[in-house]
């Protein structure tokens, strides 16, 4: 039987982990077997640089601390070596630096994910890590609004243009019959 202090510090750990997991917008639970100390290193310094959390848990700490923060269904992958990565602001963050990861690194796979309060499949992790990241989803979206307005401005701009030509068109029509009659009459006189 565990002695009544390292029980208290179980605890600590587990109400802290089930904040945390509460507050995330998102986190990924990642087997990290297989890995070398630079390539750890170089993972959660990308991690910490993106403002994401990441560490390697206890999967009986994490079952208890996904029950308390309601997340249902971590069970069945809760098992072998288990690491999390979250991000309290950023959803795509966890997911994006975790499949770059893995692509180059065949023993790290993704086991599932959360987000809002609900667990994800690792598909859908690697689908959200396919997702444009917010700045280029702006530019895109900038893009698309700045190109329509560029083409209103054109088709407005050709209108005009075509405006003024028939305008000028009449005004040169109304002088040129003006010229052919004088050389009629000229002719007519003679």
């Amino acid at each position: 039987m565990p002695s009544q202090k390292i029980l208290s510090e179980k605890q600590k750990i587990v109400e802290t982990l089930a904040e945390e997991m509460k507050s995330a917008a998102a986190g990924v639970l990642v087997e990290y077997k297989g890995i070398n100390v630079a390539d750890d290193t170089k993972l959660r310094a990308d991690m910490r640089k993106s403002g994401v959390h990441y560490g390697v848990v206890k999967n009986t700490l994490t079952k208890l601390a996904a029950e308390k923060a309601g997340l249902t269904g971590l069970d069945e992958v809760l098992f072998g070596t288990t690491s999390l990565a979250m991000s309290q602001d950023d959803v795509l963050a966890p997911a994006k630096i975790i499949a770059e990861f893995a692509k180059t690194n065949k023993n790290f796979k993704i086991k599932c994910g959360f987000m809002d309060g609900k667990v994800i499949s690792a598909e859908e992790v690697k689908a959200l890590a396919d997702i444009p990241s917010k700045e280029v989803l702006i530019g895109q979206l900038l893009g698309l609004l700045t190109s329509g307005l560029r083409g209103l401005a054109v088709t407005l701009s050709e209108i005009a243009k075509k405006d003024g030509a028939e305008a000028a068109a009449p005004a040169e029509a109304a002088e040129a019959p003006a010229e052919t009659a004088e050389p009629a009459a000229e002719n007519a006189e003679a």
